[in-house]
């Protein structure tokens, strides 16, 4: 009796050499955890896949959408499992067709990853391919670009049938990459430079600059929900939260008004790379894209540079705003950012910002108010909310400041470190 597995394929990590089997562990760990609500039986390696079986029955159809969002996986494919018994694979063959939809032309792919099975790949591909010819005489076989593709893959005393995959994310897994952090808003765009990272193996620690007291807390629980929607695919530890409307205020009494926004910024870049040493972070992450508002000039951002040491990565720097869109909708936060709230990044704009800013004024306005100290502030009273995440590793320093810095704290069911 064939039982359903899901397959995983992954292009990248193929590519690691000696690294190989590192990066394999990590992704066979951020699947683990992605299938956390599943009745996981097992997630092991088999020749250049992942195998992840599950105990209850059906699990496998409903997991298969979800293992492909995990980032470091190219495609995921819904598999029977078989003995190498001919009767039971082609019987398979013929239930993986049939399940593919509709199709008028296929062929077999068949691989055998070792030589002790008598049959070769292409004696395979014969007697499987009568099989499915008996069983569908009105469909043709055609070698280049079928519209199906029954694959048989035999692997020491077992045989794996699947025509029916969904096309993954891609990437590298989450935690290969090392950490940063984003700064993340509730618009459209941070949410998508967030996911990016992501997907290319980075831990991300969010940072969010809300506007309150001066503004409420709505666009705090927007990013919550942001968050939740990238779950459990996308695994987010923490997210810090940092009441910047009062100091906002101060700003822009104090600065000329053209050249608020970068002031904001310069204090948002410094604040974050103080929360990326703590956090042993190696980078910060921003959705910025060039030229799509005033702060996003060329320079604009050598302004804001200037004021961190870190490395800066502007995923979107070279995307329109409908390239954004169409990905914010495919990962699932466009109709959360479409909500309005207010935050930070409404508060006090100047109603003519500066686009080109020369770097004297820029100094001259930094050094209109007690940035340092400002700084200082802004870290000490910064809170955060716990979520979730085996990959993320919180930082001993916070653990051990727990209540001074987060008295806003949210323990997410489950996460039993996060009151430490």
């Amino acid at each position: 009796m064939a039982s359903r597995v899901c397959l995983v394929h992954y292009h990248e990590i193929g590519l690691k050499g000696k690294n190989r089997a590192r990066f394999e562990r990590i992704l066979m760990d951020s699947c683990k955890a992605a299938l956390a609500a599943f009745s996981v039986s097992c997630i092991t390696r088999i020749s250049g896949h992942i195998l992840i079986t599950f105990s209850a029955k059906g699990e496998a159809e409903r997991a298969m959408p979800l293992i492909a969002q995990v980032p470091g996986v190219a495609r995921c494919s819904l598999a029977f499992h078989t003995n190498r018994e001919p009767a039971e694979y082609c019987r398979a063959a013929i239930d993986a067709l049939a399940e593919f939809g509709p199709f008028e032309t296929f062929k077999v792919a068949a691989r055998r990853s070792n030589t002790d099975y008598e049959l070769t790949s292409m004696d395979l591909n014969r007697q499987v391919g009568e099989a499915l010819c008996l069983a569908y005489p009105e469909k043709k076989v055609q070698m280049r670009e079928p519209d199906a593709t029954v694959h048989v893959l035999v692997v020491q005393g077992s045989v794996y049938v699947y025509a029916k995959s969904v096309r993954g994310v891609g990437g590298l897994p989450q935690g290969s990459a090392g950490k940063v952090v984003t700064l993340l808003s509730s618009g459209i765009d941070s949410p998508v430079a967030t996911w990016q990272l992501a997907r290319r193996g980075a831990v991300v620690v969010p940072i969010h600059f809300s506007g309150r007291p001066q503004t409420a807390d709505t666009s705090e629980y927007l990013c919550q929900d942001i968050i939740e929607q990238l779950a459990p695919a996308v695994q987010i530890g923490r997210m810090y939260v940092v009441p910047f409307g009062d100091c906002q205020r101060e700003i822009s009494m104090k600065t000329p008004s053209d050249l608020r926004v970068i002031m904001y910024r310069r204090v948002m870049y410094s604040v974050a790379e103080r929360i990326a040493k703590i956090e042993g972070a190696k980078a910060i992450v921003t959705g910025e894209s060039l030229g799509q508002v005033a702060s996003q000039t060329l320079e604009n951002i050598m302004a804001v540079n200037e004021v961190v040491d870190i490395p800066v990565f502007r995923p979107l720097i070279g995307s329109d705003k409908q390239e954004i869109i169409e990905r914010a909708k495919q990962i699932g936060t466009y109709d959360i950012s479409c909500e309005t709230a207010p935050d930070c990044c409404t508060l006090f704009m100047p109603r003519r910002p500066e686009t080109h800013a020369k770097m004297d004024a820029v100094h001259e306005a930094w050094d209109m108010f007690d940035h340092d100290a400002m700084i200082d502030y802004l870290v000490e009273h910064v809170e955060y909310v716990d979520f979730t995440a085996p990959v993320y590793k919180r930082p001993r320093a916070m653990r051990e400041r727990h209540e001074e810095l987060a008295p806003r704290t949210v323990v997410r069911e489950g996460d039993a470190e996060a009151g430490e």
